[in-house]
């Protein structure tokens, strides 16, 4: 191991293989030198950051599940903060027929699932439960401006409540799965200060 000193101002830094030591010959910190990081420490500090943000994503099903049902609530009173229906239309024209909003409202139910399931299957994280309250919101604005919402109230709440179900369970999987793996990894480092194999 080869050693050599460098002349910083009035202090000495000894060199090892390259990298440069946080102290002088007489145990003083080197000015300008910040302590290095082990690549054991750097990979801790990730997975413990990625633990935490996908404790947080976990709760993105429930918390869209829950504006949905604010949502509903609002719709139930017939948007009360919203200007009157006639003003609206005369602004942005007639509404679709009732029964296209329906023929829609169905064919997107059915593709939101099946799309959630195949994410599901193929372990994908997508964050697109805010997506749909959006979507499912737009489906009450559609039926209160076309004056149908009071017979058409349920169907769009009944597909919310299966879409939602279906993302939830679907996020809260994936993060299970992922929680899972990165505690393990985060064992495995702590025991053996590196990383596990890759699993093929």
């Amino acid at each position: 191991m080869q050693l050599k000193n460098d002349i910083r101002g009035s202090a000495r830094v000894w060199r090892t293989s390259g990298h440069a030591m946080t102290q002088t010959i007489d145990h003083q910190p080197v000015p300008g030198l910040a302590p290095q990081q082990s690549q054991a420490e750097l990979l801790e500090k990730q997975l413990k950051a990625d633990i935490k943000r996908l404790n947080h994503f976990s709760n993105r099903g429930l918390l869209a599940f829950s504006l949905f049902i604010l949502v509903s609530l609002t719709a139930w009173r017939d948007f009360p903060m919203l200007p009157l229906t006639e003003k609206v239309v005369a602004v942005l024209g007639p509404p679709p027929p009732p029964y296209i909003i329906s023929i829609v409202l169905l064919f997107y139910t059915f593709s939101a699932i099946i799309l959630s399931l195949s994410r599901m299957t193929a372990g994908l994280e997508h964050k697109s439960s805010f997506c749909h309250v959006g979507y499912l919101t737009c489906f009450f604005l559609f039926y209160h401006f076309a004056k149908a919402l009071d017979d058409n109230f349920w169907p769009v709440f009944g597909a919310g409540i299966t879409i939602l179900a279906v993302e939830s369970y679907r996020i809260w999987s994936f993060c299970r799965d992922a929680l899972s793996r990165r505690h393990e990894q985060l064992e495995f480092l702590q025991r053996t200060g590196r990383m596990p194999p890759e699993e093929d």
